[in-house]
């Protein structure tokens, strides 16, 4: 019996949601990721192999903890379904040997997004394999024009740094960290230097409509509230990859 080959991402997608959320939840504690056990927050208890099912677990017990009863949240049905989401719309664009490094990309791209909104934070451990990552994707698939895609890592990056500069120096205070840099530069190996506008553009335009959206909520908007402005070029990254630059006339 043959399976068809986009099955795979979508069914492994729940669990690589459950790890993006065990990420996100232990950013601050990075050892934890790797060495911690997933425990209630309000109990502390140690949560068994039943209790840890992707979207089934949360579902059968009705978003609570089977030892204390205190609400479990959103959180991780939400990201597990995210992941979803994104392997359903990797195979619904790409195919071949794209899909799984699509997938990949997209999985990255949403825990980045996700902790950069929620700590303001890009982890340079997510970040950072994502340039060799590109690099490689790109050189196994075309790599006649791996030096485009290593021109906008590295343009990517110095674009980033040099606008880091400018706002400080206008400001008189930080505006945007490396990590940024570092994600842009990410962005550069996959969609090489010729998608960074299309990238830059498309960020900007959703950082501006979330900007208005949280204006109306707040009922108004400072110049100094903070904006995780890498949650939107992971966005951008992501729509430029799948679909490539921006077109006009």
């Amino acid at each position: 019996m043959n399976i068809p080959y986009w099955i795979w991402p979508i069914a492994v997608s729940p669990f690589i949601g459950s790890f993006l959320g065990a990420i996100v939840k232990r950013i601050e504690q990075p050892h934890s990721i790797v060495l911690g056990r997933s425990s209630c927050e309000s109990c502390h208890a140690t949560l068994g192999p039943l209790d840890l099912v992707p979207i089934v677990s949360w579902l059968a017990l009705r978003g609570r903890c089977r030892r204390c009863g205190a609400t479990i949240g959103l959180f991780y049905p939400l990201i597990e379904l995210a992941a979803v989401f994104i392997a359903i719309w990797v195979v619904s664009v790409m195919d071949g040997e794209l899909v799984w490094a699509s997938c990949i990309l997209g999985w990255t791209l949403l825990a980045l997004a996700v902790i950069d909104w929620k700590h303001f934070l890009l982890p340079d451990f997510l970040t950072l394999p994502l340039i060799p990552f590109g690099l490689f994707v790109i050189w196994l698939s075309e790599p006649s024009v791996l030096p485009h895609y290593l021109a906008g890592a590295v343009a990517g990056f110095v674009l980033m740094v040099l606008l880091r500069a400018l706002y400080r120096r206008l400001r008189g205070r930080e505006g945007m960290g490396l990590g940024d840099a570092k994600l842009l530069a990410a962005a550069g190996a996959f969609v090489a230097w010729e998608g960074l506008p299309s990238v830059i553009l498309i960020s900007s335009f959703a950082a501006l409509v979330a900007a208005l959206i949280q204006s109306v909520r707040k009922g108004g908007l400072s110049l100094t509230d903070p904006m995780p402005f890498g949650t939107f070029l992971c966005f951008g990254t992501w729509i430029v990859w799948l679909y490539g630059p921006l077109t006009f006339g």
